[in-house]
Formats: C-alpha cells, sequence, structure tokens
C-alpha cells in the first residue's frame, strides 16, 4: 500500500516536472497565473497555433497544473494549484535535506578551526 502510494506520489511528479520542462508550457502557466484565460487567449502571445496550445494544455493538465471547462465553444482555462503544490514540496524536501547537510558541514569546519587555533597555541 505505502510503496503504491509512493509511485503515485512519483508519477504526479514526473508529470509535473514533465509538463514545466517546456518554455511555452511555462509561459501557460505565468498567464494563467493572472486569471483564466481561453485557448485562443493562451495562443496569441505564444505565436503557436491553436493546436499546439491543446496540446500543451493536455500535458499541464495531466500534471495536475491546469483545469480547463468548455463551454459552447469556447474552452476556458485556470491554473491549478495541485501540481505546483506537489514540485513545491518535494522541492522543499531537497531543500532542507541540503541546508542541513550544509550546516552540518560548517559545524565540522567550525570543529577543525578551533583544534587548529588550540593546536597552535600548544605548540607556542
Amino acid at each position: 500500500m505505502v510503496k503504491q502510494m509512493l509511485n503515485q506520489n512519483a508519477q504526479q511528479l514526473d508529470h509535473v516536472f514533465r509538463a514545466l520542462a517546456d518554455a511555452n508550457r511555462r509561459a501557460i502557466i505565468d498567464q494563467l497565473s493572472r486569471g483564466p484565460a481561453s485557448v485562443s487567449e493562451l495562443a496569441r502571445p505564444l505565436g503557436v497555433t491553436l493546436a499546439a496550445v491543446v496540446q500543451h494544455l493536455q500535458v499541464l493538465e495531466q500534471g495536475g497544473l491546469v483545469r480547463s471547462e468548455k463551454v459552447g465553444r469556447v474552452r476556458t482555462c485556470h491554473i491549478e494549484s495541485s501540481g505546483l503544490d506537489a514540485a513545491r514540496d518535494w522541492l522543499g524536501e531537497r531543500r532542507a535535506l541540503w541546508e542541513r547537510r550544509l550546516d552540518r558541514l560548517g559545524e565540522v569546519l567550525a570543529e577543525q578551526k578551533q583544534e587548529k587555533v588550540k593546536k597552535r597555541k600548544r605548540d607556542e
């Protein structure tokens, strides 16, 4: 059960980072962070076809970064925070690990420096 949950989390992170790996998809996220937009509104600043934007949106939806709804002929997209939250949490865990390691390295270096000072005083 735990292994299955870890696998699901890993798959979700894979989808999130895959979605964020493309500059156009990051631009879509940036635009949607300012508010909902239609597919044609998202395509305009990118200079790509509507079909290309739809493909990008599918990848972003798979990563849990965007959701869309269709009303009539207009598909409106909204940012979805769950994917970004998962990426933030994963990166935060890695950052905390490295900060602990760097803090410990700082402690070790300070101890070594004190030992050198003590030794130098003894030798004098």
